[in-house]
């Protein structure tokens, strides 16, 4: 469940979300993943910081298993890079805010 300015996506509307904003993160997360839980705040300080320039949406893992599938996410967190609806960078695993902040500024 997204939080604060990130938004929910689901396997039927990710895409749309994905090819109607030039910028788009997707954090592929799981209720029971403590690593996901880790880095929630720093997504949503970046959702908040980027606000107009990038969306961040959140995909739960145990509800989307048809994205999961089709970008190859094999475990969690990951997050998804999106530029002009294709996919530019993944995550894997909890990594360091200025980490994942690099990564959103490269795409910008």
């Amino acid at each position: 469940m997204a939080t604060g300015p990130t938004i929910d996506v689901t396997d039927s509307d990710m895409d749309k979300v994905v090819k109607s904003n030039p910028n788009v993160v997707v954090d592929v997360w799981a209720v029971w993943c403590m690593p996901c839980k880790a880095i929630a705040p720093y997504i949503d300080d970046l959702a908040k910081k980027y606000q107009g320039k990038v969306v961040f949406a959140k995909l739960d893992a145990d509800t989307s298993p048809k994205k999961m599938m089709e970008y190859g996410v094999m475990g969690v967190p990951t997050l998804l890079f999106f530029k002009n609806g294709k996919l530019a960078d993944t995550i894997v695993g909890a990594t360091p805010k200025s980490h994942i902040e690099e990564k959103v500024k490269k795409y910008l």
